[in-house]
């Protein structure tokens, strides 16, 4: 009983060893982390996007597996994110361009807003040279 025994575990351990049936991996010593880091800089000197996809490529070329997955997280860690998305066909807001969007949507007006709206209004000379001051920088900033 004990050679069926040993018999079902040397039949079972190269199957954990390889549970998925794919081929076994170049050099088990590999640091796949290094090697993305690597290959993503030697592209970015070249002047190309580190994308996952060219990485895997590149990898796979040397005998490497590696997964989407693993390679977008390095690429993350390294600073190479790729930019934001658009919403609805919207420019993307730059850092001082967020600021101003915040500043549009705030429609209430302040205390503090009308006391200095009131000192500019007096400043200008009255409320007529105000308006026309503004709808001349409107003008401005439109062309």
């Amino acid at each position: 009983m004990t050679e069926k025994t040993d018999a079902k575990l040397a039949t079972k351990s190269p199957a954990k060893a390889n549970a998925k049936g794919s081929k076994p991996k170049a050099g088990k010593d590999v640091n796949k982390s290094a090697e993305i880091r690597k290959v993503a800089t030697a592209m970015k000197a070249a002047g190309e996007k580190p994308r996952p996809v060219m990485i895997i490529a590149a990898l796979g070329k040397q005998g490497i597996e590696v997964s989407s997955p693993q390679v977008s997280m390095v690429l993350k860690r390294m600073g190479f994110r790729p930019r934001r998305r658009r919403k609805n066909g919207k420019p993307l807001a730059t850092t001082a361009g967020s600021a101003k969007a915040v500043r549009t949507r705030a429609t209430k007006i302040s205390v503090e807003d009308l006391v200095a709206a009131q000192k500019a209004v007096s400043r200008l000379g009255g409320l007529d040279r105000a308006l026309a001051a503004i709808e001349a920088l409107r003008q401005f900033e439109t062309s």
